[in-house]
């Protein structure tokens, strides 16, 4: 993150939006209760809030998705005079200027970055005629703006911070007057978004509008000019960003103090879990892995940082018990794997909390209590007579609920009601009760607010101190230079060497996970730690995830 401090803003007269008493109802819960909101002409305004205070839906009432039940938006013309915008019309937003750039991006991957701008904007009939008045168009925005990108490439040879540009140049293409960016840093290295900062700048200067939804309170310090505060559904608060701190944001988004979580220093115990010159080849850089070295202790939090689709799912995989390797070894407790079976690994007292919470966490349909038994349905915890005892598991629900504050009406209520905060509650009181040797943290704490993520950080922190030891997947580098003792970067399938927390700033990290290896230029895979003994090739008969012991 640059240090820079926030831009400043010339005062301007020219109102650009103005959302007044903004109010959406679903059934008896207000997701908007009479919220005001002005942008001006080249302001930054930040959007904050915990998960399910009512961000997303203001955007989205903003963009035509969403038609609020009270309340009106209006937006400037090209005269300055304020007009009501049509409600439930996503073109209507268009052509008032207004663009959107969602945190998962909208791209035909199999397409150029040229195609992917204009498509949408011209007959389909026209799409590979003459390009040149396009091309004209956005070589002069991407001067203005510094969001160079090669045109020509497709896009899923792009990266992450080149397809965010592309999305923006995309808005920028069709004139907008106002970008809406969610999460807009959440796959970026602190050197893309430090980029992406400078560029939002340099656009607003030059008179954009931009609104940005973000959980990054450093970041929203750094770039913008003005700060709202959502909290249940209703604005609490609204601040000059020179005039506002992290603890008071953090105090208005939660309604209450948010405690700093501290990492102790101790002495790492045994090894719970080891890879040995592990290879996975799927076909898909995203679940492959290269000569892979890595050891996780008791005690001891293993941070592993990297932008996202470098290996992290192939490697979160593999530890859980889910997949194997093609060559190399697993040992858990210093005794090779033979069998990678993810109830048999849950068995030896590994547990996962898994990177897609709603996909792989738990089953919307269910009840709380339901998933937090979901993982132990043959212990005998839960059996009576050969039948599963109901009664236990709604009490031990009962009991999670309390202690990990699992904000829910009760254990029969269906899990799909349940905000991202809650949900990831919930499945931090299945696995950490269970008392595991090994957690797998796989983005704990994505798309959290403050309030939440400091809970999170705070029981994996309990688990580390009571001597289980913790692999960490995030991307996001002030969780893992918090909380990680050691940490290894993975970049293309390959994993670097870890490094003492301590021994290791920010930005160091964000070159390697562009691709450098720390203090060096650029490498490639030879730079990665790797064994020099000769890989030891899997047994192919070796029974896999499913097959019978």
């Amino acid at each position: 993150m640059s240090s820079a401090a926030n831009p400043s803003l010339e005062t301007s007269p020219q109102l650009l939006l103005q959302l007044a008493a903004i109010t959406k109802k679903f059934g008896p819960l207000i997701a908007n209760d009479a919220i005001d909101l002005d942008v001006h002409k080249g302001e930054i305004v930040a959007l904050l809030g915990e998960n399910g205070a009512g961000k997303t839906t203001l955007m989205n009432i903003l963009f035509g998705h969403y038609v609020a039940d009270g309340g009106i938006v209006m937006v400037a013309g090209a005269d300055g005079i304020l007009a009501p915008l049509e409600p439930g019309a996503p073109q209507a937003a268009l052509d008032a200027g207004i663009g959107m750039v969602h945190q998962h991006f909208t791209l035909a991957e199999n397409l150029s970055g040229l195609d992917n701008i204009v498509l949408g904007t011209e007959p389909i009939f026209r799409l590979r005629r003459d390009r040149t008045g396009a091309r004209a168009k956005l070589t002069k925005l991407m001067a203005g703006s510094g969001l160079n990108v090669d045109l020509d490439q497709p896009v899923h040879k792009l990266t992450v911070g080149e397809k965010q540009r592309v999305e923006i140049l995309k808005a920028l293409y069709r004139d907008a007057r106002l970008l809406v960016l969610d999460e807009p840093t959440a796959v970026l290295t602190p050197q893309e978004a430090d980029s992406l900062f400078a560029t939002l700048r340099q656009l607003a200067a030059t008179g954009l509008s931009v609104i940005i939804i973000a959980h990054k309170l450093a970041e929203v310090l750094a770039v913008s000019h003005r700060i709202a505060v959502l909290r249940g559904g209703k604005k609490v608060g609204e601040m000059a960003t020179d005039q506002a701190d992290r603890r008071s944001i953090a105090e208005l988004m939660v309604g209450r103090d948010v405690p700093v979580s501290r990492r102790s220093e101790r002495v790492p115990g045994k090894p719970v879990i080891g890879l040995r010159d592990v290879t996975i080849d799927r076909g898909d850089a995203r679940r492959s892995l290269h000569g892979v070295n890595l050891m996780a202790r008791e005690g001891e939090i293993l941070g592993i940082a990297g932008v996202s689709g470098n290996g992290q799912a192939a490697l979160a995989q593999l530890i859980a018990g889910l997949d194997r390797p093609d060559v190399g070894s697993v040992e858990i407790f210093g005794e090779k794997v033979t069998k990678f079976d993810a109830h048999q690994f849950a068995q030896n007292g590994i547990a996962r909390i898994p990177e897609d919470r709603h996909h792989d966490g738990m089953v919307g349909s269910m009840t709380v209590a339901e998933n937090i038994a979901i993982e132990d349905v043959r212990s005998r915890d839960y059996q009576k007579f050969g039948f599963l005892d109901f009664e236990a598991i709604r009490k031990r629900a009962e009991h999670a609920i309390l202690d990990y504050d699992v904000r829910c009406p009760g254990p029969d209520a269906p899990a799909r009601l349940l905000s991202g905060g809650n949900i990831q509650k919930l499945i931090l009181a299945r696995v950490l009760e269970k008392s595991p040797k090994l957690i797998l943290a796989n983005q704990p704490s994505r798309g959290l607010d403050v309030g939440a993520q400091s809970e999170v950080h705070r029981r994996l922190l309990e688990a580390r101190e009571g001597g289980a030891a913790v692999v960490l997947i995030s991307e996001d580098l002030d969780e893992l230079l918090t909380l990680s003792d050691q940490i290894a970067v993975i970049h293309a399938g390959h994993v670097s060497a870890a490094i003492a927390a301590h021994d290791i700033d920010r930005s160091e990290l964000g070159l390697m996970m562009a691709g450098q290896k720390k203090g060096d230029t650029d490498f490639g895979p030879d730079n990665f730690e790797s064994s020099t003994k000769p890989r030891e090739k899997t047994d192919e008969n070796a029974p896999r995830s499913g097959d019978p012991a």
